[in-house]
């Protein structure tokens, strides 16, 4: 799942999502083994309404719009409005999709040749990004559903599959991610670099940890790039009457927030599975680095990212 848990808890794109979905083709009937997912399809809808409502773009994602569905892409414009209320949330969607990116910018530069994108949804890094298979190797991971789905969605917006993208479907409670890359070619004796954006949230904290401890096991040079959402502990009282008004939303669609991190016993999880570099980045940080100076106001009010570097 791709969801939109990084911050803000706004529940209106959750409820779009679940009525566009499935007039693009995510009722019953998709796939066999279920539907895909309503909150990818919520983050999805929330990166196209940055690039119509924000500038400058934190994201610019020229595919964001068409990814989406013509029905979604049409209403969309028709009432870009209609996200106003979703700024924070919208901000935190842009801004971890940015910072990975960047990330990974700073590992192509270093060697790394491989960039795994874990719970993709409907991202558009490779269609963005076209590389020769020499050169770069993407790997797309997600539920099935999920992934057919999203093929779907790219062959009706007519958006070219590249040659260095694999697609790698797994479910993350019942299938390895060594065994699920595996089978798509990807090479674990060579570095890569992985994100996992809106994913945590959505995991028991045994499959995180071990799809973190397959991240460690890999060469020197690999890195991580995640979100997380902390307790409700560590909220503002407005932050957790938002994030539980949330909650029963995406409840109620079958997709559940099951886990929540405290910053520093996190950070001694990742070092104690054999991550030498841990680097947090909370709102205060992310407004410095990304929303400094903005007239208009933008910006993220809660949610952390977290890169860990073998």
């Amino acid at each position: 799942m791709a969801a939109a848990a990084y911050g803000g808890f706004a529940p209106l794109p959750f409820a779009f999502a679940q009525s566009q979905a499935r007039s693009e083709g995510a009722g019953s009937g998709l796939m066999a083994e279920g539907r895909p997912s309503i909150t990818a399809q919520g983050a999805a809808i929330l990166r196209a309404a940055h690039q119509l409502l924000d500038e400058p773009k934190i994201l610019d994602d020229p595919l964001a719009l068409s990814i989406i569905g013509k029905n979604s892409e049409s209403q969309l414009r028709a009432d870009p409005q209609r996200y106003g209320r979703s700024r924070a949330l919208r901000a935190s969607v842009a801004v971890r999709s940015r910072y990975a990116e960047d990330q990974f910018e700073a590992a192509i530069a270093r060697g790394v040749r491989q960039y795994v994108i874990l719970g993709a949804g409907l991202d558009t890094f490779a269609y963005r990004h076209p590389h020769p298979e020499s050169l770069l190797r993407v790997f797309e991971v997600d539920h099935p559903a999920t992934q057919f789905w999203k093929r779907e969605r790219l062959r009706e917006a007519e958006i070219a599959i590249p040659d260095s993208l694999r697609f790698a479907p797994i479910d993350f409670e019942r299938q390895t991610l060594a065994d699920g890359l595996a089978h798509a070619g990807f090479k674990a004796a060579e570095p890569a670099f992985f994100s996992m954006l809106g994913v945590a949230i959505y995991l028991t904290t045994s499959a995180l940890m071990e799809t973190l401890r397959f991240v460690a096991s890999l060469p020197v040079g690999t890195e991580i790039v995640f979100s997380y959402s902390v307790p409700a502990s560590l909220l503002t009282e407005n932050q957790r009457l938002a994030r539980e008004s949330s909650a029963r939303t995406v409840l109620e669609i079958g997709e559940p927030w099951l886990s929540f991190y405290e910053p520093s016993s996190l950070e001694a999880d990742l070092q104690r599975l054999g991550f030498g570099t841990v680097v947090d980045l909370g709102p205060e940080e992310t407004n410095e680095r990304y929303f400094r100076n903005r007239a208009d106001g933008l910006r993220v009010s809660g949610g952390r990212l977290m890169r860990a570097g073998v």
